[in-house]
């Protein structure tokens, strides 16, 4: 394993920002990890780990190490009538990781097809789309402790799985390093069609003809048509996360914005102090107690961004969400764009959007 000075990171981050770590290394092993890990637990060099690069925003050169996860492995732990218990290294590629187990007639991750980025990433996030979450099939993972080079096993209670959330970004963030993932995946799947758009795009499909192959194509499909692909055009999929409300506050923006575009759902927790709704707007109203999820692309594209282009960084023209790099863009350059979104958002809306992409 070799340390590398001044190395470019503009390959190892889909945005395409040109930066440089003053230091890099690629590990292959958990112990090579530990080794390195070792040499800097005085804590006198920053330090960042970095999987897909699919969710960093580069806003200069970082001027510590940059630890590159290029672990590699599937074992199956156990495996019975009904499940498949899959333990995954974290550097195995996401999206492979998922045609692998489709492959397999594994059910569970055909959702979340396409999505960019590595297998140790994914609890951090816990990514979704079209319905599912990785915490729906998620068993438990392995860390270390950044302090002391202990492995950590984390269950499903542990990890505090929310709307793209986890532990891992905030009490644990820059603590730990998620070395391994186990999945609990059914050998009969349970097909999930409840998003809109997938469900239309089976819908010519009789129930026998529609398989794990069949929804893995389809949200493959769905993702291209919506979704830029950053070996075109440099970005990070969605940079905002959908906002997760209450219904008080839902019902007080519907009475000036009628055609605002939310999801019903009672899944979505979210903190009592996030959004503030003054007393008068919810006078008379018997308050629900359920959440819902309000479309950031929706909003973001009602102030005017969907489209717009500021030297090289700019709003995707089919996607609010997704800001995109036309070329030459730093992550100063995407980082003002974002803030100045986000205060419009603030100023015609009066809530906070927050974002999805981690900014270094």
């Amino acid at each position: 394993m070799e340390i590398f000075s001044q190395h470019p990171l503009r390959s190892y981050n889909t945005f395409g920002i040109k930066a440089y770590a003053r230091e890099f290394a690629e590990v292959i092993t958990d112990d090579e990890l530990k080794h390195l890990l070792s040499q800097f637990r005085s804590g006198s060099k920053k330090l960042i780990i970095l999987g897909g690069g699919s969710n960093v925003l580069f806003t200069g050169d970082f001027a510590g190490i940059v630890i590159k996860i290029s672990t590699r492995g599937m074992e199956v732990l156990k495996e019975d009538e009904e499940e498949v218990h899959l333990r995954v290294a974290a550097g195995e590629d996401w999206d492979g990781l998922v045609e692998f187990c489709v492959k397999k007639g594994w059910g569970g991750l055909e959702n979340l097809s396409g999505i960019p980025g590595q297998v140790g990433s994914s609890p951090i996030q816990n990514i979704g789309a079209y319905g599912t979450e990785l915490k729906d099939y998620f068993e438990s993972l392995e860390a270390i402790n950044q302090c002391t080079g202990e492995t950590i096993h984390y269950g499903t209670e542990n990890c505090q799985f929310g709307y793209r959330d986890s532990i891992f970004k905030r009490a644990l963030k820059g603590r730990v390093i998620i070395t391994h993932v186990v999945f609990r995946l059914l050998k009969k799947p349970v097909y999930n069609l409840t998003y809109q758009a997938l469900n239309q795009k089976l819908e010519h499909l009789s129930a026998n003809e529609i398989n794990l192959h069949k929804i893995r194509e389809a949200v493959l499909q769905i993702r291209s048509s919506k979704l830029p692909d950053p070996k075109v055009i440099g970005n990070a999929g969605s940079f905002f996360k959908n906002l997760v409300i209450s219904y008080s506050l839902l019902e007080s923006l519907k009475e000036r914005f009628p055609g605002i575009v939310y999801y019903e759902s009672s899944q979505f927790a979210v903190p009592s102090s996030q959004f503030a709704v003054p007393s008068s707007l919810t006078a008379d109203r018997e308050p629900r107690t359920a959440n819902c999820k309000l479309a950031a692309g929706w909003l973001i594209e009602q102030c005017g961004w969907k489209g717009y282009r500021e030297g090289d960084a700019g709003v995707h023209k089919d996607q609010a969400l997704v800001l995109v790099n036309y070329g030459k863009a730093t992550g100063r350059d995407i980082l003002d764009l974002s803030g100045k979104i986000q205060r419009s958002v603030k100023e015609k809306f009066g809530v906070d959007l927050e974002r999805e992409v981690n900014v270094v």
